[in-house]
């Protein structure tokens, strides 16, 4: 962040691609001010969950300079945005429900959600996220289990959980291998993880599922606190009863100094199965 903010001020009109993680790096930064953000044009992120409460934060500090976009290797570069107005659009009574989306498809690729039997399912219904179009690729080289396992029916099948809604916008729940199962009902990580995220306390959380002899799986969160707050297992515990369904809440916290990333700040969900089993 100290390096980024001295960029700034040497530089004008600074465009910027940042995974979520390292937006909220930089708005957590203490050299980090509205002042010191004159000169940043736009901070486009993309390649994790940027979830609701931190997007406000990072509004509220440098302004209307975030557009996200969401994509895969397979479909480079763009299959959603949100844009920069969708951002501010505080005004729209769905604000904070597009906030919480990826946004909506571009001009030239279709977007259909899935359910277990490929058909498509209607306006917000939960299923796999497929994608069409031009910029989809033709296959894996040399490889041609994985395209046939990816590409079915004209799709390719990104392995991402969401919903369309009647206007376009694409909001993600989670890759389907981290939903969670509970008693024959899914629990999606990242709706846990936005209440979570609510508490004044709470730096950064993570909901993994952890075997469970009856039900199957119950969920389990990793909490990093902010510097020198206090937070108890019964605030977190109320804070879910309040905002979702019982059974979605999590069992167990664990609380850790930070969470395990990749290079690109992405939370590495399978570190945490490791550390969890290993507890």
């Amino acid at each position: 962040p100290a390096e980024i903010a001295g960029l700034l001020s040497k530089y004008q009109n600074v465009n910027a691609f940042f995974a979520p993680t390292m937006v909220m790096r930089l708005i957590n930064a203490p050299e980090i001010t509205p002042g010191s953000t004159e000169n940043l044009k736009t901070i486009v992120y993309g390649g994790g969950p940027m979830y609701v409460e931190d997007c406000l934060k990072a509004l509220a500090l440098i302004g209307p300079k975030l557009v996200q976009i969401y994509g895969q290797g397979e479909a480079p570069m763009t299959i959603t945005a949100l844009s920069r107005a969708q951002h501010t659009n505080s005004e729209d009574p769905r604000y904070l429900e597009k906030l919480a989306s990826v946004g909506t498809a571009r001009s030239d690729l279709e977007i259909c959600i899935q359910g277990g039997d490929e058909q498509p399912l209607p306006a917000g219904e939960i299923g796999e996220v497929c994608v069409r179009g031009d910029v989809v690729m033709q296959g894996y080289w040399n490889n041609s289990k994985a395209t046939q396992e990816s590409l079915r029916g004209g799709w390719l099948h990104t392995g991402d959980i969401g919903e369309l809604d009647q206007e376009g916008f694409l909001t993600l729940k989670d890759r389907s291998k981290d939903v969670i199962i509970s008693g024959g009902s899914n629990i999606y990580p990242r709706e846990v993880e936005e209440i979570l995220l609510q508490h004044s306390g709470v730096l950064e959380a993570s909901v993994i599922g952890r075997p469970h002899v009856e039900w199957g799986e119950e969920v389990v969160a990793f909490i990093v606190c902010q510097t020198d707050a206090k937070v108890t297992e019964t605030e977190l515990d109320q804070l879910c009863l309040n905002n979702i369904a019982r059974f979605k809440r999590p069992k167990a916290y664990l609380f850790v100094a930070e969470l395990p990333k990749n290079n690109y700040g992405k939370i590495l969900k399978t570190t945490l199965r490791e550390m969890l089993q290993s507890n």
